[in-house]
């Protein structure tokens, strides 16, 4: 039984640096010592963030929590499932709260954390143009989960997890905003995923 189901902003400015010299050039007729010159401050300029590269990250930073959460979620029953609204919506929300109280009643609980070894931003798509269809901006982001330090047990102690199961193993999940024209930074969510078939990647 394969147990993975589930990421630092992706997104930096980039500084470009200009440094220029002044040089006291061969005057002849000069009569005096020419006085040294001092060199130009040195300025920086910075290019902002484009919206592509703001979603990319915000996308990326609410799917690292969305791993904590989860983690937390299932290691410590107690915990209310509501924590899940901060991090998904749609049916990812209705998937993991579903899975999550699952688990709770057969006395189930995660040892150890869930890492994510890869997190690729694949695509961004900012149309916004119809929400109520679902029609609104989206980032696709593949995740490769490390399991290897993941165990599963009953209420008995005794682990579930099957001997076969990899360590890594890959997810592509949907983040979206469903509240763009009011909040296009801190409203994204996870609203799908599903599991991919490639090459795993390396623990991490």
């Amino acid at each position: 039984m394969t147990y993975v189901r589930r990421i630092s902003a992706l997104a930096t400015a980039l500084l470009l640096a200009a440094l220029a010299g002044c040089a006291g050039g061969d005057d002849p007729a000069a009569t005096q010592s020419p006085t040294p010159s001092s060199p130009a401050p040195t300025t920086a300029t910075s290019t902002p963030p484009t919206d592509s590269e703001k979603a990319s990250a915000a996308a990326s930073a609410v799917l690292r929590e969305y791993n904590d959460v989860g983690n937390q979620l299932r290691q410590d029953p107690s915990q209310p499932l509501s924590r899940l609204q901060s991090v998904a919506t749609s049916t990812e929300l209705a998937a993991q709260r579903n899975l999550l109280r699952n688990e709770r009643k057969r006395g189930l609980h995660q040892v150890g954390d869930t890492k994510i070894a890869v997190l690729k931003v694949e695509s961004v798509n900012l149309d916004n143009s119809d929400p109520s269809t679902g029609k609104v901006p989206t980032v696709q982001v593949d995740v490769c989960f490390d399991v290897s330090n993941v165990d599963v047990v009953n209420a008995n102690g005794e682990s579930i997890i099957s001997p076969d199961r990899p360590d890594t193993s890959w997810i592509q999940f949907l983040v979206s905003n469903y509240r763009w024209d009011k909040d296009p930074d801190r409203a994204w969510r996870v609203a799908s995923s599903q599991d991919l078939k490639r090459k795993p990647c390396d623990a991490s």
